[in-house]
């Protein structure tokens, strides 16, 4: 069974991911993050580097939904295929950081390996607010995500909620503002009724 976690920088996919993974025995599938040979140069200069940089998640992403594919048991996956094109890439080309040439070279690449894969079997995602998703920034205090600007967040987040609009897979969407789900049990719980709700018929 494949689990995605969807949600904008900053929401908590890679915490829960882990602390599902923990509640579950569920195997973890993090984005390749720290080890984009692009991402500094990307936060640096995004017209520049958004092709080089979107291309290498794309590959990657793909890698890992193929890994996924061949596993028997339970993935749980931190970012999925499907929101690097529908969110990440929508809002480059539209906030004109991809050009026309970049974008329809990349939708040739993503239309190819969508064909060959699924939806996941379950899609949770964390809908947060662009001022929580700013002090969870922050907090974190990754020195390239300092820079990051309003306008690119906030069109991360419309695009978000356009993509969960029209989603027609599984589907389960947590408002996370009000949810401490790694320091609060409960919050947690929370969360983990829903999903044995939706996969196991529990609590109905």
């Amino acid at each position: 069974m494949h689990i995605g976690v969807a949600g904008n920088i900053g929401s908590g996919k890679t915490t829960l991911t882990r602390l599902l993974s923990e509640r579950y025995g569920w195997t973890p599938q993090y984005e390749s993050v720290t080890f984009n040979p692009y991402l500094e140069d990307y936060y640096k200069d995004i017209p520049r580097w958004s092709f080089n940089l979107e291309t290498y998640f794309l590959a990657q992403r793909f890698h890992d939904i193929l890994e996924i594919s061949r596993n028997r048991g339970t993935i749980i996956q931190d970012r999925t295929l499907q929101e690097g094109v529908n969110v990440f890439v929508a809002n480059n080309y539209m906030q004109g950081n991809m050009s026309d040439r970049d974008f329809e070279t990349y939708m040739q690449l993503y239309e190819v390996m969508s064909s060959t894969v699924h939806q996941p079997d379950l899609l949770i995602y964390l809908r947060s607010s662009v001022a929580e998703l700013v002090r969870k920034i922050q907090k974190r205090g990754r020195d390239y995500e300092q820079g990051m600007s309003l306008e690119y967040l906030t069109g991360l987040n419309n695009l978000y909620e356009k993509w969960i609009s029209d989603y027609t897979g599984r589907l389960l969407v947590v408002d996370a503002d009000a949810l401490d789900f790694e320091h609060n049990p409960e919050d947690l719980a929370r969360i983990t009724d829903r999903i044995d709700a939706e996969l196991y018929g529990l609590f109905k």
